[in-house]
């Protein structure tokens, strides 16, 4: 499975983006993330969501972000409203099982 990831893009303080990651393959009954990294930084969990479509979510997003999944499509999904400067990072889709992370792709939140 390979995971491409789209959607990022400069975006002033309060704006929205959808990213979205398309796998090569099925995603199977994997649990799906986001993480993100800002320059500098570690990476950081940013929302998952499980095959039963229980999601979880980093405190510093649980009420701006929304993950979702269309296992058919073999997406997902994040919906990113209220952007805010610290959302500034690079975002990576992730799958669980089998453990396989895309390339990326650059959010920057600036006026």
């Amino acid at each position: 499975v390979q995971l491409v990831e789209s959607g990022g893009g400069l975006v002033q303080p309060g704006g929205s983006l959808r990213l979205s990651c398309i796998a090569s393959g099925s995603f199977g009954t994997s649990d799906m993330a986001w993480y993100r990294q800002a320059l500098g930084k570690e990476c950081e969990f940013v929302a998952d969501i499980s095959s039963t479509f229980r999601t979880n979510y980093a405190e510093s997003v649980w009420d701006r972000f929304t993950i979702s999944r269309v296992d058919v499509q073999n997406t997902i999904n994040l919906q990113m409203n209220s952007l805010r400067p610290e959302d500034t990072a690079v975002y990576y889709c992730h799958s669980v099982v089998p453990s396989v992370w895309g390339q990326g792709t650059q959010v920057t939140v600036s006026p």
